[in-house]
């Protein structure tokens, strides 16, 4: 028998047994990682002791040195550990809370004990107690434990990931991407648990650390500043592209309105990354709060396309507008829908032989009405009644007449024929713009119209006038 002084006397008060189970089972699992060996087991025994056995190299006394592991400093992204005092502290807590073990490898059996420190009697420390093996052709090491609960176990297990029942919905080369399924928010490293969120929308297994998270990371492993891992969690939403986390980030995208969403939106970096992706998966229209309230037709039509349609916020939108989905095209906005819908659009022409003897009276007065203005020579060439209209670009209501200069016609929907007047306006309407050349509501137009309405009203005041009312309008319109 030789005793090792562990050089331990009361640190880390506070663990509980799950946190010094936490360090074996931590340990274990670096070993499986470094070895490439089978992953390790933990079971309970037919006398109800429980184990945590791994299958590598095989614990040796000289492990229980405080000191770096140079080995698992050399690539510290592929192992859990880092120092030599995590076994030192799980072996002083298993002490104190009155937890018998017993460490097995092809070396050594080895158990722990308060000794007095060498020659001081007074200065009582923790001491291994190593014993030559009892299975010398061991493979691995087995941590063996008296006076465990299994909740002890069930709550060590949790703070990792591969027994947490959490799967991942994306790996990327910083991290993995894990599905909230109890309701809770966690941030692994490496796959053991260094910090719980209370409002993320997923949690986060960084598997590339920063140096700042490496320094970051302290002797207990718990309660990691936000500050330290927040870069990789960004890089890790940056780099998902699957549909699963798109319609995840975009249903709470919708959300922000409300306030009750999660802080990974907080990034608007993040909310455009997964529009960039559910824009290129399907087909979506982006729009403000603004645009849902005045979207008119243009809305109801993309509804009745099953279009599905996303609130953003004015920030965001103004972000969209200048960027591109990951196919490379355009988000689709509430302008940018209406252009297409128009450019698909076709009218439905009525031939003058299929309209109502009325309606066949009315529009015969659009020779008389075109009179009026003064003649450029094929500045209209047609002028057509259509069953369907295209929604003007103001109201997002069907527009009630339309000039199109490409084809120099106007188009007037069929029931502004129901009377004289509805038609008369209408067209007046769109006569002014063809003669003009200016837009709905802009000051050009409406100047354009209100002189029109003057000399129309002068027309009608004057028509007793000796002189004749179309050569007087000519007049006033070459004035």
């Amino acid at each position: 028998m030789k005793k090792f002084d562990l050089n331990i006397e009361k640190v880390l008060e506070h663990w509980t047994i799950p946190h010094a189970l936490r360090e074996i089972i931590a340990n274990a699992l670096d070993e499986s990682n470094l070895t490439n060996t089978k992953e390790p087991l933990i079971f309970k025994d037919e006398d109800n002791k429980w184990h945590i056995k791994d299958f590598g190299r095989g614990l040796k006394y000289e492990h229980l040195t405080q000191n770096e592991n140079m080995e698992k400093t050399k690539d510290p992204d592929k192992v859990i550990g880092k120092f030599g005092v995590g076994l030192k502290d799980a072996m002083a807590t298993f002490d104190r809370r009155n937890v018998g073990i017993l460490i097995q490898s092809k070396y050594s059996d080895i158990t722990i004990k308060k000794l007095s420190k060498g020659d001081f009697d007074d200065v009582v420390t923790l001491h291994a107690i190593v014993n030559d093996p009892t299975n010398p052709n061991m493979l691995g090491t087995d941590f063996m434990f008296t006076g465990l609960k299994d909740d002890d176990i069930e709550k060590a297990k949790d703070f990792f990931l591969l027994y947490s029942g959490e799967n991942a919905i994306e790996k990327t080369k910083y991290g993995e991407l894990i599905e909230n399924k109890k309701k809770r928010s966690r941030i692994y490293v490496n796959g053991i648990c260094v910090a719980e969120e209370d409002n993320l929308l997923f949690s986060y297994n960084i598997t590339s650390t920063t140096k700042k998270l490496r320094q970051s990371l302290n002797r207990e492993r718990t309660n990691v500043g936000r500050s330290a891992y927040t870069d990789r969690v960004k890089s890790i939403l940056l780099e998902c592209n699957s549909p699963k986390f798109a319609e995840k980030l975009v249903d709470d995208l919708q959300k922000i309105q409300t306030g009750n969403y999660h802080d990974e939106l907080q990034w608007i970096d993040v909310q455009l990354h997964a529009c960039k992706i559910l824009s290129s998966q399907e087909k979506v229209m982006f729009l403000t709060a603004y645009d849902l309230m005045g979207g008119g037709k243009y809305l109801s039509y993309a509804k009745e396309e099953e279009m599905r349609i996303i609130t953003v916020p004015d920030s965001l939108a103004n972000k969209l507008e200048i960027s591109k989905d990951l196919n490379g095209n355009n988000f689709r906005n509430l302008e940018t829908y209406a252009l297409e819908w128009n450019e698909q659009f076709e009218f439905d022409i009525v031939n003058v032989n299929q309209l109502t003897v009325k309606e066949r009276e009315i529009f015969n007065y659009k020779d008389t009405i075109v009179s009026w203005f003064p003649k450029k020579s094929n500045l209209v060439k047609d002028i057509v009644i259509s069953d369907t209209m295209r929604p003007d670009n103001y109201t997002g209501s069907d527009a009630l007449g339309l000039w199109e200069p490409s084809t120099k016609r106007i188009i007037i929907k069929r029931s502004q024929l129901k009377n004289i007047q509805s038609f008369a306006g209408t067209l007046v309407h769109e006569l002014v713009h063809a003669y003009t050349n200016t837009d709905d509501n802009t000051v050009e137009f409406e100047g354009e119209l209100t002189e029109m309405l003057g000399k129309l009203s002068t027309l009608i005041l004057e028509s007793s006038n000796p002189v004749k009312p179309k050569s007087m309008l000519k007049r006033l319109f070459n004035k």
